[in-house]
């Protein structure tokens, strides 16, 4: 796991985005938590798909992608059976993957109001 420390979090990022687009992950959201106290990690990603299947594709993906070009997997993964919120924490980067309507009932960017929005254009 020391390797964690030598995989720019900027590849890692953009990894995690093309893993998302892969699959047509919708409603990309990056929040750069690095100048928050207290925060588990430096940075979210928040995305969503349509349905259980296309929430596990996209954290299949993501997972895929990274572990191909990084040769790297998460720390931990949560979720995966039910698909509807996949957590998948790479230590410095923690991505969420939500059905789209249990992202709007949990509305997690609100709690972190204070971090720096990045919003990726939906490429399909």
């Amino acid at each position: 796991m020391a390797k964690k420390d030598n995989i720019s979090k900027d590849e890692l990022l953009a990894l995690i985005i093309q893993g998302i687009e892969n699959v047509k992950g919708e409603d990309i959201t990056i929040l750069d938590l690095r100048e928050i106290d207290n925060t588990v990690c430096d940075y979210y990603v928040i995305c969503n798909g349509n349905s259980n299947t296309q929430v596990s594709a996209i954290s299949g993906s993501v997972q895929r992608t990274v572990s191909k070009e990084l040769h790297d997997k998460p720390w931990h993964v949560e979720g995966e059976q039910s698909a509807e919120w996949i957590l998948m924490d790479y230590v410095h980067v923690v991505v969420h993957v939500f059905q789209k309507q249990i992202r709007e009932y949990y509305n997690i960017e609100d709690l972190w109001g204070d971090a720096k929005f990045t919003y990726i254009e939906n490429k399909n």
